[in-house]
């Protein structure tokens, strides 16, 4: 079953609650949550305490992406949050072998993203450590862009690359999912697709949220 992470980032400020309650009732199982910097990304958004003043209020799992350089010093913050996941991008850290074994030993599971021009060889050597690795779909910082096209075959190449290697971590994909696309993003391999303004920036979030997992689901 592929699933949906609904991007937090994209959320009605003024209607949080009702947006997470409806999400909740649709049987959404994960929240994608993306802490900016300003330095790796254009762009500055919320921080650890959001993330924790939201944990009480859902059971939906975190899944917590790191857009900010050197993130080590940040990790505990985001595990008192209450992430469950939590993914750090390979060109903004330092060393990746010991961030990921880190958050790890924190008690989260750890992933690693890539940006749409790095290539996979730059995390091959530590895909055995990872539960999860994210391809942006899209150039990070901002919400509402469209899907870049070869990141189809960075999916389904990544994907081949697991079976070879018999790994087991998931696929995440983030930027420019929608309903249309969902379908085909899910078929070249991803098994976690991050959809923001296509279930948040609609009037109904959780019709929304349900139209891109039956697209995800269709085959």
């Amino acid at each position: 079953m592929k699933k949906v992470a609904p991007s937090f980032l994209a959320a009605d400020i003024w209607r949080i609650s009702e947006q997470i309650t409806a999400l909740d009732q649709a049987g959404c199982s994960i929240l994608h949550l993306d802490i900016m910097d300003w330095h790796f990304v254009p762009n500055l958004s919320y921080g650890a305490d959001w993330i924790k003043g939201l944990r009480p209020h859902t059971q939906m799992i975190f899944d917590t992406h790191l857009m900010m350089e050197e993130p080590d010093a940040y990790l505990p913050a985001v595990r008192a949050a209450g992430s469950g996941y939590c993914t750090v991008h390979v060109e903004a850290v330092r060393h990746l072998d010991r961030t990921l074994h880190l958050i790890r030993e924190l008690g989260m599971k750890p992933g690693v993203s890539l940006n749409p021009a790095t290539p996979l060889s730059a995390v091959e050597e530590v895909l055995d450590l990872c539960d999860l690795v994210l391809l942006m779909s899209v150039n990070p910082g901002f919400g509402g862009q469209k899907f870049i096209p070869y990141t189809y075959d960075r999916l389904s190449r990544l994907a081949a690359l697991r079976d070879r290697r018999a790994l087991s971590f998931q696929i995440e994909v983030d930027g420019g999912v929608t309903a249309d696309n969902a379908d085909s993003v899910a078929q070249a391999g991803a098994d976690i697709l991050v959809a923001g303004s296509a279930v948040f920036g609609q009037p109904d979030v959780a019709a929304a949220y349900r139209a891109v997992v039956e697209a995800a689901n269709r085959r």
